[in-house]
Protein backbone atom coordinates (compact mmCIF):
# COMPACT_ATOMS: atom_id res chain seq x y z
CA UNK A 1 0.00 0.00 0.00
CA UNK A 2 3.04 2.27 1.21
CA UNK A 3 4.72 1.51 -1.98
CA UNK A 4 1.22 2.30 -4.65
CA UNK A 5 1.46 6.26 -2.74
CA UNK A 6 4.72 6.36 -3.40
CA UNK A 7 4.25 5.40 -7.55
CA UNK A 8 0.89 7.73 -7.31
CA UNK A 9 2.57 10.53 -5.54
CA UNK A 10 5.62 10.39 -8.25
CA UNK A 11 2.96 10.29 -11.02
CA UNK A 12 1.18 13.48 -9.75
CA UNK A 13 4.67 15.39 -9.41
CA UNK A 14 6.21 14.23 -13.02
CA UNK A 15 2.66 15.34 -14.56
CA UNK A 16 2.22 18.51 -12.69
CA UNK A 17 6.13 19.12 -14.08
CA UNK A 18 4.99 17.72 -17.63
CA UNK A 19 2.38 19.78 -17.60
CA UNK A 20 4.21 23.21 -16.30
CA UNK A 21 6.81 22.95 -19.59
CA UNK A 22 3.85 22.65 -22.04
CA UNK A 23 2.19 25.75 -20.57
CA UNK A 24 5.75 27.68 -20.36
CA UNK A 25 6.14 26.75 -23.96
CA UNK A 26 2.88 27.72 -25.25
CA UNK A 27 3.51 31.06 -23.92
CA UNK A 28 6.80 31.73 -25.32
CA UNK A 29 5.15 30.87 -29.04
CA UNK A 30 4.06 34.49 -30.85
CA UNK A 31 0.40 34.49 -31.64
CA UNK A 32 -0.09 35.66 -35.23
CA UNK A 33 -1.13 39.05 -35.78
CA UNK A 34 -4.39 39.39 -37.74
CA UNK A 35 -4.87 42.58 -39.10
CA UNK A 36 -8.33 44.54 -39.53
CA UNK A 37 -9.26 45.87 -43.02
CA UNK A 38 -11.35 48.74 -44.05
CA UNK A 39 -12.59 50.60 -47.38
CA UNK A 40 -12.94 53.65 -48.90
CA UNK A 41 -16.09 55.23 -49.00
CA UNK A 42 -18.52 58.26 -50.28
CA UNK A 43 -18.09 61.14 -47.76
CA UNK A 44 -18.61 65.16 -48.03
CA UNK A 45 -15.48 66.73 -47.13
CA UNK A 46 -15.27 70.20 -45.50
CA UNK A 47 -11.96 71.66 -44.68
CA UNK A 48 -12.59 75.05 -42.64
CA UNK A 49 -10.77 77.07 -39.84
CA UNK A 50 -12.76 78.57 -36.65
CA UNK A 51 -13.35 81.78 -35.38
CA UNK A 52 -14.25 83.30 -32.41
CA UNK A 53 -16.41 86.34 -31.72
CA UNK A 54 -19.94 87.60 -30.85
CA UNK A 55 -23.19 88.40 -32.39
CA UNK A 56 -23.63 92.25 -31.88
CA UNK A 57 -26.41 94.63 -33.47
CA UNK A 58 -24.85 96.75 -36.99
CA UNK A 59 -26.40 99.61 -35.58
CA UNK A 60 -26.28 100.19 -32.07
CA UNK A 61 -26.14 104.28 -30.84
CA UNK A 62 -25.97 105.77 -27.32
CA UNK A 63 -28.64 108.08 -26.67
CA UNK A 64 -27.02 111.25 -24.78
CA UNK A 65 -28.58 114.09 -23.51
CA UNK A 66 -28.75 117.85 -25.08
CA UNK A 67 -28.96 119.70 -21.92
CA UNK A 68 -27.45 119.25 -17.89
CA UNK A 69 -29.96 118.63 -15.14
CA UNK A 70 -31.64 115.57 -13.39
CA UNK A 71 -33.34 112.88 -15.03
CA UNK A 72 -36.92 113.48 -13.94
CA UNK A 73 -38.45 110.58 -15.67
CA UNK A 74 -37.57 107.53 -17.50
CA UNK A 75 -40.53 106.62 -20.27
CA UNK A 76 -38.98 103.26 -21.35
CA UNK A 77 -37.19 99.71 -19.80
CA UNK A 78 -34.78 97.42 -21.43
CA UNK A 79 -36.36 95.69 -23.89
CA UNK A 80 -39.13 98.11 -25.21
CA UNK A 81 -39.26 98.31 -28.70
CA UNK A 82 -39.27 102.10 -29.90
CA UNK A 83 -39.98 104.11 -32.94
CA UNK A 84 -37.70 107.39 -34.31
CA UNK A 85 -38.58 110.30 -32.11
CA UNK A 86 -40.39 108.58 -29.10
CA UNK A 87 -39.56 109.82 -25.97
CA UNK A 88 -36.88 108.45 -23.88
CA UNK A 89 -36.56 110.57 -20.48
CA UNK A 90 -36.82 113.66 -19.28
CA UNK A 91 -34.21 115.94 -17.72
CA UNK A 92 -35.01 118.62 -15.53
CA UNK A 93 -32.28 121.46 -15.53
CA UNK A 94 -30.40 122.69 -12.52
CA UNK A 95 -29.50 126.47 -14.12
CA UNK A 96 -26.12 128.23 -13.28
CA UNK A 97 -26.48 130.75 -10.91
CA UNK A 98 -23.81 133.05 -12.45
CA UNK A 99 -25.83 132.52 -16.14
CA UNK A 100 -29.47 132.52 -14.21
CA UNK A 101 -28.15 136.07 -12.49
CA UNK A 102 -27.13 137.57 -15.81
CA UNK A 103 -29.97 136.04 -17.19
CA UNK A 104 -32.09 137.89 -15.00
CA UNK A 105 -30.26 141.00 -15.04
CA UNK A 106 -30.39 141.63 -18.51
CA UNK A 107 -34.68 141.18 -18.72
CA UNK A 108 -34.80 143.95 -16.30
CA UNK A 109 -32.58 146.48 -18.14
CA UNK A 110 -34.47 145.26 -21.20
CA UNK A 111 -37.67 146.29 -19.06
CA UNK A 112 -36.68 149.57 -18.18
CA UNK A 113 -35.26 150.30 -21.66
CA UNK A 114 -38.70 149.12 -23.55
CA UNK A 115 -40.26 151.62 -20.78
CA UNK A 116 -37.97 154.94 -22.02
CA UNK A 117 -38.33 153.47 -25.78
CA UNK A 118 -42.58 153.46 -25.36
CA UNK A 119 -43.14 157.01 -23.46
CA UNK A 120 -40.30 158.49 -26.04
CA UNK A 121 -42.76 156.43 -28.52
CA UNK A 122 -45.73 157.80 -27.43
CA UNK A 123 -44.32 161.53 -27.20
CA UNK A 124 -43.16 161.14 -30.66
CA UNK A 125 -46.46 160.24 -31.61
CA UNK A 126 -48.84 163.06 -30.30
CA UNK A 127 -45.96 165.83 -32.02
CA UNK A 128 -46.43 163.72 -35.22
CA UNK A 129 -49.95 163.83 -35.29
CA UNK A 130 -49.68 167.57 -34.86
CA UNK A 131 -47.71 167.71 -37.82
CA UNK A 132 -44.63 168.83 -35.09
CA UNK A 133 -41.91 166.72 -36.40
CA UNK A 134 -41.57 164.74 -39.43
CA UNK A 135 -42.85 161.46 -40.49
CA UNK A 136 -39.19 160.34 -40.33
CA UNK A 137 -38.22 161.35 -37.11
CA UNK A 138 -40.75 159.60 -35.67
CA UNK A 139 -40.46 156.56 -37.59
CA UNK A 140 -36.85 156.53 -35.69
CA UNK A 141 -39.03 156.51 -32.68
CA UNK A 142 -40.94 153.74 -33.29
CA UNK A 143 -37.99 151.36 -34.71
CA UNK A 144 -36.22 152.31 -31.12
CA UNK A 145 -39.34 151.32 -29.25
CA UNK A 146 -40.11 147.79 -31.47
CA UNK A 147 -36.09 147.19 -30.79
CA UNK A 148 -36.86 147.48 -27.39
CA UNK A 149 -40.00 145.26 -27.67
CA UNK A 150 -38.19 142.77 -29.56
CA UNK A 151 -35.08 142.76 -26.54
CA UNK A 152 -37.41 141.78 -23.88
CA UNK A 153 -38.92 138.76 -25.42
CA UNK A 154 -35.61 137.85 -25.99
CA UNK A 155 -34.32 138.12 -22.56
CA UNK A 156 -37.51 137.10 -21.53
CA UNK A 157 -37.37 133.78 -23.76
CA UNK A 158 -33.37 133.08 -22.78
CA UNK A 159 -34.57 133.70 -18.97
CA UNK A 160 -37.18 130.60 -19.42
CA UNK A 161 -34.26 128.77 -21.86
CA UNK A 162 -31.80 128.72 -18.77
CA UNK A 163 -34.36 128.12 -15.86
CA UNK A 164 -36.73 125.36 -17.69
CA UNK A 165 -35.41 124.92 -21.27
CA UNK A 166 -37.96 126.19 -23.03
CA UNK A 167 -39.31 129.42 -24.68
CA UNK A 168 -42.25 131.44 -25.02
CA UNK A 169 -43.30 130.98 -28.84
CA UNK A 170 -42.40 127.06 -28.70
CA UNK A 171 -43.90 125.69 -25.35
CA UNK A 172 -42.34 122.85 -25.65
CA UNK A 173 -39.18 121.63 -23.52
CA UNK A 174 -37.29 120.31 -26.55
CA UNK A 175 -34.47 120.38 -24.90
CA UNK A 176 -35.63 118.71 -21.77
CA UNK A 177 -37.16 115.55 -23.51
CA UNK A 178 -34.82 113.21 -24.52
CA UNK A 179 -36.14 110.98 -28.00
CA UNK A 180 -34.70 107.91 -29.81
CA UNK A 181 -33.62 108.75 -33.04
CA UNK A 182 -33.61 105.00 -34.71
CA UNK A 183 -36.34 102.31 -34.43
CA UNK A 184 -35.09 99.69 -32.57
CA UNK A 185 -35.06 98.03 -28.95
CA UNK A 186 -33.94 99.48 -25.98
CA UNK A 187 -30.67 97.48 -24.67
CA UNK A 188 -29.62 98.98 -21.91
CA UNK A 189 -30.81 101.79 -19.61
CA UNK A 190 -27.38 103.17 -17.56
CA UNK A 191 -29.06 106.04 -15.69
CA UNK A 192 -31.94 106.05 -12.80
CA UNK A 193 -34.17 108.78 -12.39
CA UNK A 194 -32.36 111.12 -10.14
CA UNK A 195 -29.47 110.82 -11.94
CA UNK A 196 -27.31 113.66 -12.92
CA UNK A 197 -26.32 114.06 -16.43
CA UNK A 198 -24.24 115.96 -18.62
CA UNK A 199 -25.30 117.35 -22.08
CA UNK A 200 -23.68 116.34 -25.05
CA UNK A 201 -21.01 118.90 -26.26
CA UNK A 202 -17.72 119.53 -28.15
CA UNK A 203 -15.45 119.29 -25.24
CA UNK A 204 -17.85 116.33 -23.17
CA UNK A 205 -18.95 113.06 -24.74
CA UNK A 206 -21.72 113.50 -22.66
CA UNK A 207 -23.97 110.75 -20.16
CA UNK A 208 -25.56 108.09 -21.84
CA UNK A 209 -29.10 107.67 -20.58
CA UNK A 210 -29.81 104.77 -23.22
CA UNK A 211 -28.18 102.34 -25.67
CA UNK A 212 -30.44 101.47 -28.52
CA UNK A 213 -30.47 99.16 -31.20
CA UNK A 214 -31.47 97.32 -34.29
CA UNK A 215 -32.13 93.80 -33.70
CA UNK A 216 -33.42 93.07 -37.22
CA UNK A 217 -29.70 93.46 -38.62
CA UNK A 218 -27.00 91.09 -36.42
CA UNK A 219 -23.15 90.84 -37.70
CA UNK A 220 -20.43 88.45 -36.02
CA UNK A 221 -17.18 90.18 -34.81
CA UNK A 222 -14.57 87.50 -34.44
CA UNK A 223 -11.06 87.15 -34.78
CA UNK A 224 -8.79 85.04 -36.94
CA UNK A 225 -4.91 84.17 -36.60
CA UNK A 226 -2.75 85.44 -39.17
CA UNK A 227 -1.80 81.72 -40.23
CA UNK A 228 -5.49 81.61 -41.68
CA UNK A 229 -6.23 84.86 -42.16
CA UNK A 230 -4.70 84.47 -45.75
CA UNK A 231 -7.00 81.61 -46.86
CA UNK A 232 -10.40 83.19 -46.45
CA UNK A 233 -11.88 86.15 -48.50
CA UNK A 234 -14.88 88.41 -48.73
CA UNK A 235 -18.04 86.23 -49.83
CA UNK A 236 -17.47 82.96 -48.26
CA UNK A 237 -20.34 81.12 -46.51
CA UNK A 238 -19.81 81.05 -42.40
CA UNK A 239 -21.76 78.99 -40.10
CA UNK A 240 -22.24 80.44 -36.43
CA UNK A 241 -22.96 78.12 -33.06
CA UNK A 242 -23.83 80.22 -30.31
CA UNK A 243 -23.33 78.75 -27.28
CA UNK A 244 -26.53 80.02 -25.86
CA UNK A 245 -29.04 78.47 -28.74
CA UNK A 246 -28.65 74.96 -28.80
CA UNK A 247 -29.10 72.85 -32.07
CA UNK A 248 -29.60 75.72 -33.84
CA UNK A 249 -26.67 76.86 -36.96
CA UNK A 250 -26.80 80.02 -38.40
CA UNK A 251 -25.42 81.48 -41.85
CA UNK A 252 -23.47 84.67 -42.62
CA UNK A 253 -21.77 85.86 -44.88
CA UNK A 254 -17.83 87.33 -44.08
CA UNK A 255 -18.23 91.08 -45.48
CA UNK A 256 -14.81 92.57 -43.70
CA UNK A 257 -11.77 91.29 -42.79
CA UNK A 258 -9.09 93.87 -40.88
CA UNK A 259 -6.26 95.20 -42.90
CA UNK A 260 -4.02 95.28 -39.65
CA UNK A 261 -3.45 92.68 -37.22
CA UNK A 262 -3.50 93.38 -33.53
CA UNK A 263 -1.16 91.13 -30.86
CA UNK A 264 -2.98 88.96 -28.39
CA UNK A 265 -1.19 86.48 -26.23
CA UNK A 266 1.95 86.41 -28.19
CA UNK A 267 0.05 86.03 -31.25
CA UNK A 268 -1.80 88.48 -34.31
CA UNK A 269 -5.17 88.59 -34.45
CA UNK A 270 -7.59 89.87 -37.33
CA UNK A 271 -10.72 91.22 -36.54
CA UNK A 272 -13.57 89.91 -39.10
CA UNK A 273 -16.78 90.72 -39.52
CA UNK A 274 -19.90 88.86 -40.98
CA UNK A 275 -23.83 89.53 -42.04
CA UNK A 276 -25.97 86.65 -40.21
CA UNK A 277 -29.01 85.63 -41.27
CA UNK A 278 -31.24 85.38 -38.71
CA UNK A 279 -34.33 83.05 -37.84
CA UNK A 280 -37.87 83.91 -37.47
CA UNK A 281 -38.28 81.89 -34.79
CA UNK A 282 -35.23 82.45 -32.88
CA UNK A 283 -34.35 85.54 -30.69
CA UNK A 284 -30.72 86.28 -30.93
CA UNK A 285 -29.74 88.71 -28.19
CA UNK A 286 -27.06 91.33 -28.14
CA UNK A 287 -23.60 90.20 -27.39
CA UNK A 288 -24.27 86.44 -27.57
CA UNK A 289 -20.73 84.53 -27.97
CA UNK A 290 -20.34 82.43 -31.27
CA UNK A 291 -18.03 80.55 -33.39
CA UNK A 292 -17.85 80.74 -36.25
CA UNK A 293 -16.33 77.77 -39.28
CA UNK A 294 -15.73 79.04 -42.16
CA UNK A 295 -15.09 77.00 -45.12
CA UNK A 296 -12.21 77.19 -47.20
CA UNK A 297 -12.75 74.22 -49.65
CA UNK A 298 -15.75 71.65 -49.87
CA UNK A 299 -15.93 68.66 -51.97
CA UNK A 300 -19.19 66.94 -52.19
CA UNK A 301 -19.62 63.10 -52.10
CA UNK A 302 -16.39 62.16 -52.96
CA UNK A 303 -14.18 58.81 -52.03
CA UNK A 304 -12.55 59.46 -49.18
CA UNK A 305 -10.74 57.60 -45.97
CA UNK A 306 -9.17 58.01 -42.90
CA UNK A 307 -5.87 60.06 -42.71
CA UNK A 308 -4.37 57.63 -40.32
CA UNK A 309 -4.38 54.65 -43.15
CA UNK A 310 -1.91 56.64 -44.61
CA UNK A 311 1.87 55.86 -45.04
CA UNK A 312 4.82 57.89 -46.49
CA UNK A 313 7.70 56.61 -49.11
CA UNK A 314 9.64 60.01 -49.67
CA UNK A 315 6.52 62.32 -50.88
CA UNK A 316 4.60 59.73 -52.22
CA UNK A 317 1.73 58.38 -50.11
CA UNK A 318 0.00 54.67 -50.11
CA UNK A 319 -1.97 52.02 -48.32
CA UNK A 320 -1.51 48.64 -47.84
CA UNK A 321 -4.47 46.47 -49.82
CA UNK A 322 -5.28 42.78 -48.84
CA UNK A 323 -4.42 40.95 -52.17
CA UNK A 324 -4.85 37.32 -50.13
CA UNK A 325 -6.27 36.76 -46.30
CA UNK A 326 -3.85 38.60 -44.24
CA UNK A 327 -1.67 39.38 -47.28
CA UNK A 328 -0.99 42.79 -47.82
CA UNK A 329 1.12 45.09 -50.64
CA UNK A 330 1.59 48.52 -51.08
CA UNK A 331 -0.58 50.83 -53.53
CA UNK A 332 0.55 54.15 -54.00
CA UNK A 333 -2.29 56.85 -54.13
CA UNK A 334 -3.42 60.19 -55.35
CA UNK A 335 -4.95 62.30 -52.60
CA UNK A 336 -6.58 65.71 -52.46
CA UNK A 337 -8.68 67.66 -49.97
CA UNK A 338 -8.31 66.79 -46.41
CA UNK A 339 -10.64 67.90 -43.49
CA UNK A 340 -7.93 66.78 -40.54
CA UNK A 341 -9.84 63.44 -40.60
CA UNK A 342 -10.82 62.41 -43.45
CA UNK A 343 -9.23 62.81 -47.62
CA UNK A 344 -10.12 62.84 -50.70
CA UNK A 345 -8.49 59.61 -52.81
CA UNK A 346 -8.36 61.28 -55.94
CA UNK A 347 -6.96 58.16 -57.77
CA UNK A 348 -5.37 54.54 -57.11
CA UNK A 349 -8.07 52.67 -55.04
CA UNK A 350 -11.97 52.04 -55.14
CA UNK A 351 -14.57 50.81 -52.87
CA UNK A 352 -13.30 47.28 -53.01
CA UNK A 353 -10.01 47.33 -51.85
CA UNK A 354 -9.38 46.09 -48.38
CA UNK A 355 -7.20 48.83 -46.71
CA UNK A 356 -4.80 47.34 -43.30
CA UNK A 357 -5.94 49.65 -40.33
CA UNK A 358 -2.23 50.30 -38.70
CA UNK A 359 -1.71 49.56 -34.85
Amino acid sequence: MKKFLKIFLLVIILGGFVYTIYFLYEKSQAKPIVYETTTASKTDIVKKTVATGSVVPRKEIEIKPKVSGIIEELYVQEGSMVKKGDLIAKVRIIPNMVSLNNAESRVNLAKIALENAERNFNRQKELYEENVISKKDFEEYELQYQNADEELLSAENNLLLIKEGQTKATGQSTNTLIRSTIDGMVLDIPVEVGNSVIESNTFNDGTTVANIADMGEMVFEGKVDESEVGKIREGMDLILTIGAINDVSFHATLEHISPKGLEENGAIQFEIKAAVVLIDTVFVRAGYSANADIVLDKRDSVLAISESLLQFDNDSAFVEVETEPQKFEKKYIETGLSDGINIEIISGLSEEDKIKKLN
